[in-house]
């Protein structure tokens, strides 16, 4: 075992039932009591300030707790420091040491859970990497706090295979790939916190809120990914090979995904739609619920989603309901019998319509004679809504069922289809 950590265990083991033991124990009990208050303090103060803020309360309960999570050890990590460095003339702090190391582990931790469940949505792969990330950490921890850790590292070192005219080590190999990992993930980390920011700017048209939240994405990565090259000693000209290997794949092998992306950022910079809009394509009906740099999300009248790649969106045609304005018409077809007032139904027809929260009074309703048929008088019912993406069926059919009892209490009949039968007889 490596002799600071001998040394840790020796005064643990002689000072545990001693007073400059109690006096330690005391310590780090009173710096994860005070530190457990003062977050407990902070959350609620947040969550008061939050709560006359229209959707921000769950939001902010969310981030206030993952903070939380992440202040707890830090906060509790400062008091034993603190502790540590004033008693360390006094008398031995092994037990200080050993509660700074947990505590660093479980800052790290909780720091990076906090981003993962920041960058990325919620998932399955996101809980996996997590657990994945915090075992890691804690074998670590156990490796450097049984000594073992220095002796792994010298047997990772010495392992190396070539690349190209390169000696490569394990550990050198293990070192780029976080390397790489971490300042990817802090990219995309300042790419969301910047993203956050501009789709709460009203000033700008949503359309571009999306496409500078996307490039910016792009840009950070592709210079997190360089960094980190440059960080672990790889020549980054090296890179024009790939990228030349790249374009080659993308023109043969993955012309659809690059026609995709550059579907979207049509869509986005053309303004032709947007998030909210009411469309039909391809016989799917619905609202723009997401716009995506490969796929738009379409949200049914039933609840469903449809994912329809880009490319679709610019090579098919689009009925964009609420391109120019987001009302949208109704028509309900009515039909009464030659011996009822016509007139008469045409005014309840009207007034059924006109009387409904959601029928709009200007344009107003209005009831159209369309013909003569067969067994009646066909009658057409018109009128506007502002929000299509409620859907017209409930609405229709309370207004059927406003104008059925209208025509019951004025006795005007709503035909059924009828045939005469003459029987000649020779």
């Amino acid at each position: 075992m490596a002799q600071s950590t001998q040394q840790i265990w020796d005064e643990i083991s002689v000072d545990i039932l001693t007073r400059t033991g109690l006096w330690q124990i005391c310590i780090i009990i009173a710096a994860c009591a005070f530190a457990w208050a003062v977050n407990g303090a902070l959350r609620a103060y947040v969550l008061k300030r939050s709560k006359d803020i229209h959707g921000a309360r769950e939001a902010l309960a969310a981030t206030v707790e993952g903070i939380n999570r992440v202040l707890f050890p830090l906060t509790a990590l400062s008091i034993v420091w603190l502790a540590k460095i004033f008693l360390s003339k006094l008398q031995h702090t092994s037990l200080l040491a050993l509660a700074s190391n947990l505590l660093l582990a479980m800052a790290v931790i909780r720091l990076v859970v906090f981003v993962l469940r920041y960058v990325f949505s919620p998932s399955g792969w996101v809980k996996k990497t997590e657990n994945a990330i915090a075992a890691s950490i804690w074998v670590v921890l156990a490796l450097h706090l049984s000594g073992l850790l220095p002796e792994l590292l010298s047997a990772l070192d010495s392992i190396s295979f070539s690349a190209g005219k390169s000696k490569v080590t394990l550990l050198l190999a293990i070192q780029a790939v976080l390397t790489v990992v971490i300042t990817v993930i802090i990219a995309l980390w300042l790419s969301r916190f910047v993203e956050n920011r501009l789709m709460q700017n009203t000033h700008l048209n949503p359309n571009m809120r999306v496409v500078l939240s996307k490039v910016l994405r792009i840009v950070l990565t592709l210079f997190a990914v360089l960094f980190a090259f440059s960080a672990i000693g790889l020549d980054i000209t090296l890179l024009s090979v790939f990228g030349g290997a790249l374009g080659v794949g993308l023109g043969f092998g993955l012309q659809k995904i690059a026609s995709n992306f550059i579907s979207g950022f049509i869509l986005l910079l053309d303004d032709s739609m947007h998030i909210g809009d009411v469309i039909t394509v391809e016989g799917h009906y619905g609202v723009v619920n997401d716009l995506r740099a490969r796929y738009l999300v379409l949200k049914k009248l039933d609840g469903t989603e449809v994912v329809i790649p880009n490319e679709t969106l610019i090579a098919s045609p689009v009925i964009n309901h609420s391109f120019t304005d987001h009302k949208a018409r109704v028509q309900m077809p009515i039909q009464v019998s030659y011996d009822s007032p016509l007139e008469r139904a045409m005014i309840l027809v009207n007034e059924a319509a006109a009387k409904h929260e959601r029928v709009l009074i200007e344009p107003e309703p209005r009831v159209l004679l369309k013909g003569f048929g067969e067994s009646g008088i066909d009658l057409m019912l018109s009128f506007w809504i502002p929000d299509p993406e409620e859907g017209s069926a409930i609405l229709q059919s309370e207004i059927y069922l406003d104008i059925w009892r209208a025509f019951q209490a004025n006795n005007i009949v709503i035909p059924f289809p009828q045939r005469e039968v003459k029987i000649v007889q020779k």
